[in-house]
């Protein structure tokens, strides 16, 4: 697919569930969105890029410990998601703008701190984001990813991503930990795997999280029931087809 077809993808696949990723919990709480919150360690006096902000929970997250934080996202439900939750907080160093990670339309070194949530595995090229998200960090700045990374075993890896494909049409790829990094360092980072998480999803609530059609449903049923023992083993696949991710913490600092 080229880069417009997965936009395109992305935003009809999106713009039916937005609201559903308001509620989520996966994506409202967890660990994971404490950890970055934490490890962007804001002083109040930074500029931040919420990259791919979905329903805009680590913008708000973010917001009250930073000077200025700038959500973007492609996907026009999402953003009106994200502008009613800062306006029901009052908050009023936020802006919301519709921007592509692999063209956001901002100077060089306009940021200090980048950050990215369940985001980055809907990137068509990301290399080509991640090199967009270093230009418009200031020397010394910093990127923290949080995503779904796939297991380094190819049995894992590929099953993971066949059934994301299977429930999402606009998920392009989960990657593995070695991968990111090998990419960070491609876009000029110095990276470093912080933390990785195991995060549950619940088969009912993922599959109507994004309306995901009931042949589709059954089918990952099948997958996932029938699943190889090693498969169930590292994703934790339980008798109702609930199962684990991985989800990483990866960090880049953009060198002085």
């Amino acid at each position: 697919m080229s880069d417009s077809s997965i936009n395109q993808s992305i935003q009809q696949q999106f713009g039916a569930v937005a609201a559903n990723y308001t509620t989520s919990t996966v994506h409202a709480s967890g660990a994971d969105l404490q950890g970055l919150i934490a490890a962007a360690a804001l002083t109040g006096s930074e500029r931040v890029i919420d990259v791919g902000c979905g329903a805009g929970h680590v913008t708000i997250g973010l917001a009250g410990q930073a000077a200025a934080v700038v959500a973007v996202d492609l996907t026009p439900a999402m953003l009106a998601q994200t502008r009613a939750q800062v306006a029901a907080k009052g908050l009023r160093n936020v802006t919301v703008e519709a921007a592509d990670a692999m063209q956001l339309p901002y100077p060089d070194s306009s940021f200090d701190v980048a950050v990215s949530r369940y985001a980055a595995h809907h990137f068509a090229d990301p290399v080509s984001a991640l090199r967009e998200i270093f230009r418009v960090l200031k020397p010394g700045g910093r990127w923290l990813l949080v995503d779904v990374v796939s297991p380094e075993a190819p049995m894992p890896d590929t099953f993971l991503n066949a059934v994301e494909i299977l429930r999402d049409p606009s998920h392009v790829r989960d990657h593995c930990v070695s991968q990111w990094l090998a990419m960070y360092a491609a876009a000029g980072f110095v990276g470093r795997h912080e933390q990785t998480w195991s995060v549950r999803l619940e088969f009912t609530s993922w599959v109507t999280r994004m309306a995901t059609p009931e042949p589709e449903v059954a089918q990952l049923r099948r997958m996932l029931g029938a699943a190889p023992e090693s498969v169930k083993q590292a994703l934790g696949i339980e008798a109702d087809c609930s199962f684990h991710i991985p989800v990483a913490l990866i960090s880049g600092v953009v060198p002085r």
